[in-house]
């Protein structure tokens, strides 16, 4: 886990992700870092405490790319979200998801819906687009 230290940004898109993941699974910081699993590896990448630590607001080092795979396996998330997060969390930037105007209206209304409705939203839209 090569990491730096990075200053808190103010911006919580990684530990918001976790945070909503680890409610979902109903799982504690223990059982989520054992799923936390590198699929290259196989190898448990993230500590309990770093969980705990990145959630509850504590300074953590920034995450790689080997401890993102690893919780993207734990929180079933893709690992490209992840990177998004951790990238805007930890280094400040911001990814332009689509030139068009329908869709940064559409990504603009999903932040007011709680968790539970955009996990609905994404299994709507995964089984609409699945086979294309």
């Amino acid at each position: 886990m090569a990491a730096q230290e990075r200053k808190a940004t103010g911006r919580t898109q990684l530990r918001d992700i976790v945070a909503e993941r680890k409610e979902a699974l109903g799982l504690g910081y223990q059982k989520l870092a054992a799923r936390c699993l590198d699929p290259e590896s196989g190898e448990q990448v993230v500590k309990a405490s770093w969980l705990h630590r990145l959630v509850t607001g504590e300074p953590v080092e920034a995450p790689g790319y080997e401890m993102l795979r690893g919780m993207a396996a734990g929180l079933d998330v893709k690992v490209a979200l992840l990177q998004d997060a951790a990238s805007a969390q930890f280094f400040g930037t911001e990814r332009v998801f689509s030139e068009s105007a329908e869709a940064q209206a559409f990504l603009e209304d999903a932040d007011r819906l709680s968790p539970q409705q955009r996990e609905a939203i994404r299994t709507l839209m995964r089984s609409l687009t699945e086979g294309q």
